[in-house]
């Protein structure tokens, strides 16, 4: 009996221990999943937000040769327009319609060339008036001179007869009042011709008047009016009058004003040599030189005007371009026979981040100085920001003063995403 009691025990199954071995490390098979899900997750997350490294190119700094020619540091950096001294809204001096239009936009026209032409049959009318006048009074003046010089011997005669007693003192008295009577005539049909002919000159000038030319050599800007349209000198109060045709600018009296800060105006003076760069063809440089000063200054933008004018004229220059000036301490600007300075380092342009983006690249602590500019120096994948003193543009490139070494490799590209220390991946050249 105890033999098959032991015999059953041990065929029996005992569920609480079978359970507890089999679901163990089934437990911990997902566990250890969930984990390795969770850190796969998370480094795909991180590699996948992270913002990739900025691509940039890589250029050396190279020495200066001592016989370099830098065409003088600039010494102060200064932005304006190019504006022309001299322009005019051609108008006529009188009103009327206009009639003829000989201009476009664009067109060169010399001095006194006819630009438009208004509608002259009034003016006509009134000149062929004048010259009729004129024909009459040139008429009655004849008449009036004849009856004088008819006169003239007749009273001669009688006086010499009232002298020896011919005829009557009376008959003489008559006779010199018709001479006087003839004289006073022809005297008032002179002077009708001189007032006949002074109205023919007015109306010939209003005929004139209605032709419009061009006042100086100079190309069309705007055209304001077309054939039709009335036009007026005056001011327009209201309606379709026009006070102007066209807008006339000599190309040669460009020049490009620029506002200084009073805190800096004393480096600049007249004949100071420039370098111009306009914002449409940022890399052509021109030479240029520092017309005058303007004796006043602006009190709301603490600023002085400065007048730079162009060492040599260029068709690609036009009124109302933007342009950055940057004024030299010395030597001549590009183009002439510069300074020879030894010492520093010529980098690309695109090198450097301009003194106008320092502050927002670098915050609120950045030195933003004309004269200085920031270049970001590679260390293996790292760039290092650094701010330079700035020369001039020269042929050799973007001059560098100091701050920076020959030999030592700075960044190209948008220099704007680099910070210092910013992990950066060079771009294969």
């Amino acid at each position: 009996m105890t033999d098959k009691s032991e015999l059953l025990r041990q065929l029996r199954i005992d569920r609480g221990e079978r359970g507890g071995d089999e679901g163990g490390p089934y437990r911990n098979w997902v566990i250890g999943a969930i984990v390795l899900l969770l850190i796969v997750l998370g480094v795909g997350a991180y590699f996948g937000l992270r913002s990739p490294a900025p691509i940039v190119k890589v250029a050396v700094a190279r020495a200066l040769a001592s016989g370099a020619s830098t065409a003088g540091t600039s010494i102060l950096d200064a932005s304006g327009y190019v504006v022309a001294r001299r322009q005019a809204t051609v108008s006529a001096k009188i009103t009327g319609k206009l009639d003829q239009l000989f201009i476009e936009e664009g067109q060169h026209v010399k001095e006194n060339d006819i630009v438009a032409k208004l509608d002259d049959t009034n003016a006509s009318a009134s000149l062929m008036q004048a010259k009729a006048g004129v024909m009459q009074a040139d008429a009655t003046l004849a008449q009036a001179k004849a009856a004088a010089d008819d006169i003239a011997p007749i009273y001669r005669r009688n006086q010499k007869l009232a002298a020896t007693g011919v005829i009557s003192t009376e008959a003489l008295e008559t006779s010199k009042a018709e001479f006087d009577a003839k004289k006073t005539d022809l005297a008032v049909a002179q002077g009708n011709l001189a007032v006949r002919r002074a109205a023919l000159e007015i109306a010939q000038r209003e005929e004139n008047d209605t032709v419009v030319r061009a006042p100086f050599t100079g190309v069309v800007t705007t055209k304001n009016a077309q054939p039709g349209e009335i036009v007026s000198p005056l001011s327009a109060g209201g309606g379709f009058t026009r006070s102007g045709i066209c807008t006339l600018v000599d190309m040669d009296s460009l020049e490009v004003e620029v506002d200084v800060s009073e805190n800096f105006i004393s480096r600049v003076r007249a004949d100071v040599p420039a370098v111009l760069k306009l914002n449409a063809y940022p890399d052509w440089q021109i030479p240029a030189y520092v017309i005058a000063v303007i004796p006043t200054a602006d009190r709301s933008k603490a600023t002085v005007k400065v007048r730079v004018g162009f060492k040599s004229r260029d068709p690609r220059i036009l009124p109302e371009m933007g342009a950055r000036v940057s004024f030299l301490s010395g030597g001549n600007p590009p183009g002439g026979a510069g300074t020879q300075q030894a010492g520093g380092v010529a980098i690309p342009p695109d090198a450097v981040l301009s003194a106008a983006n320092v502050g927002a690249n670098a915050g609120a602590g950045a030195n933003a100085n004309a004269n200085e500019g920031v270049v970001f120096v590679l260390h293996d994948e790292t760039v290092e920001r650094r701010v330079v003193k700035l020369g001039a543009r020269a042929d050799e490139g973007q001059i560098v003063l100091s701050g920076l070494s020959a030999g030592e490799r700075v960044a190209l590209g948008d220099l704007t995403k680099l910070a210092d220390g910013t992990h950066v991946k060079v771009a294969e050249q």
